[in-house]
């Protein structure tokens, strides 16, 4: 027999109402399952709650904390590197025009997190040495031959070697060596132009590297020793969190769908006046879903930063950070579907309360298997365990499927007389977008298996 239980809670600190609905069903949950819960009690230490969704105070408390440590170490590396203008027998022997190369590559250099700083200090150094010594080659060639033949071969190179590699930045999607490109052409130009007005380029050639080696070593020995910025801890986190995030939604919309008229205003008349305008709490679950859909971006380049971290915590050098990016991919889809709701809970040919109540039953005890799944999705990736799909994922989403399949043919069974052709279709619609968001959770317990096998995470 199964028992529905409607949970309010009110989150003051961060300004959103998060209303959970809660359905316990005795013979679907797995076993150790006792019920589904979206609400997890706070831990104030680590910022977190206990079933691993960040807290938004604690969060936001690191990211301000962060900042300042990476502002720090950006500030020490430039005086590090300044000490080549602050104490005169480095100064003098290196002079005035090659320590200032030192100092523009921390600038240029040095990123947010470790591994975003290694790829773009590897592309520079990279990019110097090829592009200098390339144009070393075609200045010193140039030179040989004297005359009007050292301009021709010069300006040949540069044409034909910059506009090569503009060529081949444009036909490569991938853009971990752009930078690198971009310095390769830059550096080569400067060396192979050089050659037409300087004798001794080789020598300039090989100071200004040595500077930028030194600049180069400075910010690696910053970024990854003081006080480390790890991009894989950020891109760990934030999947696993997002999850969370969806299943609250979710819930909530679900929730939100079945809430009566009447239970709104009673809601807000028992209220006490306030000056500022309170949102709708079903924009709030939306607005998170949105939020998810504009992280591919920073998902993107976390996964670059986090291939060229090295070995550091519980990230081995060879761990599988493409299958991340897949799995933000297809968190992604399920934001979206989720998102879809949207119409179905603001169409103005939705169906009444009292037609809605014929699919609330199979629709709640769906939303509930799915909104676990979700959750259990998230503690998976965040814990690093295996989730083991075949015996706890798939049986709630089978469960899910039986249940939504029940709801789908109710409102058709129910007649015109109960409701509007159009407020059958909008019943079904709302029902068929919760079959969608079954289909897209095979997926992503599908990715979510092949982390955990690929990565060696531990099994529960």
């Amino acid at each position: 027999m199964e028992s529905t239980v409607v949970i309010d809670i009110n989150v003051k600190q961060s300004g959103v109402v998060a209303t959970d609905l809660v359905s316990q069903t005795a013979a679907k949950k797995p076993a150790g399952v006792a019920s589904v819960s979206l609400w997890f009690p706070k831990d104030e230490g680590s910022g977190k709650s206990a079933g691993g969704a960040t807290n938004n105070g604690g969060g936001e408390r690191m990211k301000v904390m962060r900042k300042w440590i990476h502002s720090v170490k950006v500030g020490a590396a430039l005086v590090l590197v300044s000490l080549l203008y602050f104490l005169d027998p480095l100064y003098k022997e290196v002079g005035d025009d090659n320590a200032i190369w030192a100092i523009m590559t921390v600038v240029v250099i040095f990123e947010f997190h470790a591994g975003a700083t290694l790829s773009k200090g590897m592309n520079r150094v990279i990019g110097t040495v090829v592009g200098g010594g390339l144009g070393c080659l075609v200045a010193t060639t140039g030179q040989k031959l004297g005359g009007i033949g050292n301009s021709v071969i010069v300006g040949l190179a540069v044409f034909s070697v910059a506009g090569g590699a503009t060529y081949f930045r444009q036909t490569h999607k991938s853009n971990v060596f752009d930078y690198g490109v971009n310095i390769f052409i830059l550096t080569f130009s400067l060396v192979a132009v050089s050659g037409l007005r300087i004798e001794n380029v080789m020598e300039i050639a090989r100071e200004r590297l040595l500077m930028i080696l030194l600049g180069f070593m400075t910010c690696i020995f910053t970024s990854l020793f003081v006080f480390p910025i790890w991009a894989s801890d950020e891109l760990h986190s934030s999947l696993s969190s997002r999850f969370h995030q969806l299943s609250t939604s979710f819930q909530g919309s679900v929730e939100e769908y079945f809430k009566s008229s009447s239970d709104g205003n009673m809601e807000e008349e028992e209220k006490e006046p306030s000056s500022i305008p309170q949102q709708p709490v079903v924009d709030d679950y939306f607005r998170t879903c949105e939020k998810v859909l504009q992280s591919k971006s920073k998902d993107e380049s976390l996964v670059v930063a986090a291939r060229w971290e090295p070995w550091h915590g519980k990230f081995g050098l060879s761990y599988p950070w493409d299958k991340y990016k897949r799995i933000g991919e297809v968190v992604n889809e399920l934001a979206a579907a989720i998102l879809s709701l949207k119409s179905c809970l603001k169409s103005p040919t939705q169906a009444e309360q009292t037609n809605r109540e014929s699919i609330k039953e199979p629709c709640q005890a769906a939303a509930a298997s799915l909104a676990w799944t979700i959750g259990e999705l998230g503690d998976s990736i965040c814990g690093m365990r295996r989730c083991n799909p075949e015996t706890s994922i798939l049986p709630e989403l089978k469960s899910a499927r039986l249940e939504l399949s029940r709801a789908a043919t109710t409102p058709f069974q129910r007649g015109s007389d109960k409701g509007s052709d159009a407020e059958t279709l909008g019943m079904a619609s709302f029902v068929f977008a919760l079959m969608e968001i079954v289909e897209v959770l095979e997926q992503l317990a599908k990715e979510v298996d092949e982390l955990g096998q690929t990565a060696g995470f531990h099994e529960t």
